[in-house]
This record gives structure tokens, C-alpha cells and sequence, in this order.
């Protein structure tokens, strides 16, 4: 089996976009009342993913996706709570349709409603209710939900404690993932979302989060930043901190996807990083859409990249599907019941 660790429904049906922007201007005007999403069939749900994801699945030769809201327009900058738990809501509940619909395909991953320097306690009812009531696999979890001026805590600081606590206790893992840019000095896709990457893995190797939490599971996607490129600049930097190495320190917790689009990166992640590490993800339809002039392909077909890397077959099984297995176990316990 083929398992993408990291997608996004991104082809929602335009009620749902039409749902937020009422929601926006709400919060400009609050004089009437408050928005509601606007019935979506079913059918406008198969026809949004058969034609997209699910379209490209089948012709790349994957099996199942984990799917998750539009990271993009998680928009989590948006300071208002209420707001926040009803679009995180909308969104999780149509990203669970679709894997209702097509539960062969697709796994859910969920958002969380959170808002800069808010309270966790309502991204934990959701993460519950997601979980527990509707079978969710996983879920996204934002450094910075600011967007881009970075006013929350390191991930290492006691205030995430009580959502790993969670984490552990339902036994799934987060993906770290910001969303929109507010900070025009960084491009979303470009530069915010590496940033985050990268400066999250750093914070790990400064701090001790895993002595505290040994069985909690962080995704690092888009390839880790840019930590595989660099991985003896944080060698070197844990050395000169007295940190211990960081192949002992944090890679038994954390783990990195393949949304790397070219084939020079994906080598230097294959060689840098450890096969027992790597998710096999290609995040489309999502950041880095069309098709490569270069090859002729589209860019985010990363399954043909890790193809031609030259893997043995144990690392391959690995890569495409049993670290999937094992760092979502949910969603092998899902698998299993159906065989």
C-alpha cells in the first residue's frame, strides 16, 4: 500500500468559501446574526474530489490519503474564539465527509481552532470530538498562529503541555503546520511555512520536550525545512549548546515528509535523514501545483521522485507505507478492521 501522509482538501465546494467570507465580514459588522454554513450534498463533495485528488491518486498510483483542511485557510490569526470553532468545525466536518465518501482513500486529519496566545482548551474539545466521535486519524497543529510574527511560545513551552497531553492520551500524532502569512516579509508558501519547519525543529533540539512527553509523534513536513540541507549546522549548534545529538534527541519523536519537488531534494532527504523517519507525502493538491517544464511531470508528483532514488525494498516498505502505519495508529487500526 501507497499511503500520502500529507494532503489537503482544497478543492472545497464554493458554499464553503461563501460560508467564510460571511463569517469575515460578521466580524467587521456583528449587527446581525451570526453566519451558517449553507447545506453541501454529497454529491458536490464527489465531484470537488473525484475530479482533484482523487483523480491523481489513481493515475500516480497511490493508494490512501490523509486529508486534512486547507492549510492556507486555516486562518488562525483570526483572534475572534467563536469564530474559530465554528470554521475549524466546518472544515473538519467536511474533511470527514470525504473520507466517508471515499473511505478507501482517505483518512481525515483535523484542524484546530486556535487564535494567537488563545486558550487551548477549545482545540482540545475539537481534537476529542474529531477523534473520538468521528474517527480521525490525526491532526494539524500551528506554531504560530499569529501568522508570521511569531507571538506564541516555543513548542517546547508548558503552555502546549496540556495538548500533548492529549495527543499522547488519544495516541495520534500532530503535524506542525502553519497557515496564511500576516507578515508581509514573509511569502506563505515560499517562506512562512519553511520557516516554521525549520524553527520548530530547532526549538526541539533546544529544549527537552521528549524526556517530558516520550510517546508524543510530531510530522515536521515540506521535507523539514531546511534541516536535512543543514543537518550539520544543528549537529554542530546542539554540540556548541550542549544539547545531545540530535539523531538521539529528537528523532525517535519526529518525523519528516517527502513535499520536496524536485530530485535533488528528495536525495539529500533520503541520504541525510533515516528511512525510519520519513513519511511518503506530496501534499496536492496544495502548494506547488502544474507541471515542471523541466520534466515534464507535475511538480508535486513525489512519488516519482522517490521511485528514482534508488531504494532498497525494505526502505521503500518503509517510506510508502509502514512508517505511516506506525506513527498513525489509528489509522492501522482502521486498515486492519477492514481486512
Amino acid at each position: 500500500m501507497i499511503i500520502d501522509a500529507h494532503g489537503h482538501y482544497t478543492t472545497v465546494p464554493a458554499a464553503h468559501r461563501d460560508f467564510r467570507a460571511r463569517q469575515l465580514a460578521w466580524l467587521s459588522d456583528p449587527s446581525g446574526p451570526r453566519p451558517v454554513e449553507d447545506t453541501i450534498s454529497d454529491d458536490e463533495i464527489r465531484e470537488s474530489t473525484e475530479n482533484n485528488q482523487l483523480r491523481y491518486l489513481r493515475e500516480r498510483g497511490e493508494d490512501l490519503m490523509l486529508i486534512s483542511p486547507q492549510a492556507s485557510a486555516m486562518e488562525q490569526h483570526v483572534p475572534d474564539p467563536v469564530v474559530a470553532v465554528d470554521w475549524a468545525r466546518s472544515c473538519n466536518d467536511l474533511v470527514h465527509r470525504v473520507a466517508a465518501l471515499f473511505p478507501a482513500n482517505f483518512a481525515a486529519v483535523c484542524q484546530l481552532p486556535q487564535t494567537p496566545g488563545g486558550d487551548l482548551a477549545e482545540p482540545i474539545a475539537e481534537l476529542r470530538r474529531c477523534v473520538s466521535e468521528l474517527g480521525f486519524v490525526g491532526c494539524n497543529v500551528n506554531p504560530d498562529p499569529s501568522g508570521g510574527h511569531w507571538t506564541s511560545p516555543p513548542m517546547t513551552d508548558p503552555y502546549w503541555f496540556p495538548l500533548y497531553e492529549v495527543l499522547v492520551e488519544l495516541d495520534v500524532p500532530a503535524m506542525v503546520h502553519v497557515s496564511s502569512s500576516r507578515n508581509p516579509n514573509f511569502h506563505a508558501l515560499g517562506a512562512h511555512y519553511l520557516n516554521a519547519d525549520t524553527s520548530v525543529f530547532m526549538q526541539l533540539v533546544e529544549g527537552d520536550l521528549f524526556g517530558r512527553f516520550p510517546t508524543l509523534r510530531l510530522v515536521i513536513p515540506h521535507g523539514g525545512g531546511a534541516v536535512p540541507y543543514h543537518w550539520g549546522r544543528y549537529r554542530g549548534l546542539a554540540d556548541r549548546l550542549g544539547r545531545p545529538e540530535p539523531r538521539e534527541h529528537v528523532l525517535s519523536n519526529v518525523f519528516f515528509d517527502t513535499c520536496v519537488y524536485h530530485q535533488a531534494g528528495i536525495d539529500v532527504l533520503l541520504e541525510v535523514i533515516p528511512a525510519d523517519n520519513i513519511l511518503f507525502a506530496s501534499e496536492m493538491i496544495g502548494a506547488v501545483r502544474g507541471i515542471d517544464p523541466e520534466t515534464g511531470f507535475h511538480w508535486d508528483d513525489t512519488k516519482r521522485y522517490v521511485d528514482a532514488a534508488g531504494l532498497s525494498e525494505v526502505d521503500r516498505t518503509k517510506i510508502f507505507e509502514t512508517n505511516a502505519l506506525r506513527v498513525y495508529p489509528r489509522l492501522a487500526a482502521r486498515l486492519a478492521a477492514r481486512t
